[in-house]
């Protein structure tokens, strides 16, 4: 029976751990390959780990 093993760490809520992405354009170079950029996540800037906000950091003095 398969068990389910919980993360260890809080994932960002924004990418769900996938904090850097290439994504195609549509466009193709002169080989033949796809134009591709690479796009980081703004909530947690490419971490994967959710970043504590200030209001959490206050009310957990």
């Amino acid at each position: 029976m398969p068990q389910h093993t919980h993360a260890r760490t809080r994932r960002c809520p924004a990418c769900d751990g996938f904090p850097t992405v290439s994504v195609t354009t549509g466009a193709r170079h002169r080989d033949g390959s796809r134009v591709t950029i690479r796009v980081t996540c703004p909530a947690c800037q490419g971490t994967g780990h959710a970043i504590p906000t200030r209001a959490t950091v206050t009310a957990g003095k």
